[in-house]
C-alpha cells in the first residue's frame, strides 16, 4: 500500500508518499480500507515536530481484531487514527463510528472530528438563547461548521470573523449575520460568547469583542498570550476545550457529542462543505491550502 510519512520537521514539502505494509488489525482494533482522510491544522502542525499524522479516516472495515463485538467486515465506519495518511489503516475500535446510511465517507470526515469540536466547544460556551456569537476561523473546516451550529443553538445574531473578505460570501452564506476580517473585529456588535480557533494574537482580538460579562472558549492549537486586564475588568471568561481530552475523560458525553452531530447532519441542520479533494499524492499541497488559510470548508484527502 501507499502512506504519506515525514522524516524531519518542515512544511508541506517534507511529505513524502513511500510504499509500506499493509497493517494488521490487533484486539480492540478495525482495519479499514480508506476511502476518506481529512486534514487538520492540528495534523499540519505536527510535521513541525516528532510526531505522527493523525487525523480522521472514513472507509470500510475489511478485518477486525479480536475482542471487537460491534463492527465486522463491510461496516463503513469514520474515526481518528496515527499514521491516518495511507491506503489502509489500523483504527481502535473505540474510536470509530458507524456512517449512516446515505452519507459518502468525504462527508463523513469532513464532518465527524470537526463537528465534534464546533459542538463540544459550543456547549462548554453554555449558550443562551439569542445571544450574539463570535466565531473566528469561520471559514475553517471547525469554523464553517460552527456557525451552523451557534445558529441551531439559538444565537440571535452570529458575527463570523475571516482573515479575507473574499470569504465573507461563503460564510454568510452559512448563516452569518454579519462577517468580519481581524482587523475590523473590534468594530463588529459585541458577543456574549466566543468560539476561537486561531489562538495566537486572534485569542486576544476574539476577547477584546466580547461585551461585558462574556466568555470566549478556545480551541485552536496555536496558544496565545493574553491581556489579563481585559478580563477582569470586563469580568469576563476564558476556556479552553480540546476534543481528545472529552473523550479520555467523558467517554459518555463524547458519545453524546457523535450522536447529535449526526442527528443535525440527519435532519439538514449541518451541512459539511468540502473546499478541495486531493489525491494522497498531493497532500503537500493539501496541506499548503491550509497553511495558506485558502480553504472554504474541509480539506480532504482520497486514496
Amino acid at each position: 500500500m501507499r502512506r504519506v510519512r515525514y522524516e524531519r520537521s518542515g512544511g508541506p514539502e517534507v511529505l513524502e508518499v513511500v510504499a509500506a505494509e499493509v497493517p494488521v488489525a490487533g484486539p480492540g482494533e478495525l482495519l479499514v480500507k480508506v476511502e476518506a482522510i481529512g486534514v487538520t491544522l492540528s495534523a499540519i502542525r505536527r510535521i513541525n515536530g516528532p510526531q505522527e499524522l493523525r487525523a480522521e479516516v472514513a472507509g470500510e472495515v475489511v478485518a477486525v481484531g479480536d475482542g471487537v463485538d460491534d463492527y465486522a467486515e463491510g461496516y463503513r465506519v469514520v474515526g481518528l487514527c496515527a499514521d491516518a495518511y495511507a491506503e489502509y489503516v489500523v483504527l481502535p475500535a473505540d474510536q470509530a463510528s458507524a456512517i449512516p446510511d446515505g452519507a459518502s465517507a468525504v462527508d463523513a470526515v469532513a464532518l465527524m472530528r470537526s463537528g465534534l469540536v464546533a459542538l463540544g466547544a459550543l456547549d462548554t460556551a453554555a449558550p443562551r438563547e439569542g445571544e450574539t456569537a463570535l466565531i473566528t476561523a469561520a471559514a475553517g473546516g471547525v469554523g464553517h461548521l460552527a456557525v451552523q451550529l451557534a445558529r441551531v443553538r439559538g444565537a440571535g445574531w452570529v458575527v463570523a470573523a475571516v482573515s479575507d473578505e473574499a470569504k465573507a460570501e461563503f460564510v454568510a452564506g452559512l448563516g452569518a449575520d454579519e462577517v468580519v476580517t481581524y482587523d475590523r473585529l473590534q468594530a463588529a456588535k459585541q458577543a456574549d460568547f466566543g468560539l476561537d480557533g486561531v489562538g495566537g494574537t486572534g485569542l486576544g482580538a476574539a476577547i477584546g469583542a466580547l461585551a461585558e460579562g462574556g466568555r470566549v472558549v478556545t480551541y485552536g492549537t496555536g496558544g496565545g498570550l493574553i491581556d489579563t486586564e481585559d478580563l477582569l475588568a470586563g469580568g469576563k471568561t476564558l476556556s479552553g476545550f480540546r476534543i481528545g481530552r472529552l473523550a479520555q475523560r467523558d467517554p459518555a458525553r463524547y458519545e453524546d457529542l457523535r450522536q447529535q452531530v449526526w442527528q443535525f447532519y440527519a435532519s439538514g441542520l449541518l451541512h459539511p462543505v468540502v473546499h478541495a479533494e486531493f489525491a494522497l499524492d498531493d497532500a503537500a499541497a493539501a496541506h499548503a491550502v491550509i497553511e495558506q488559510r485558502a480553504n472554504l470548508g474541509k480539506v480532504v484527502l482520497v486514496p
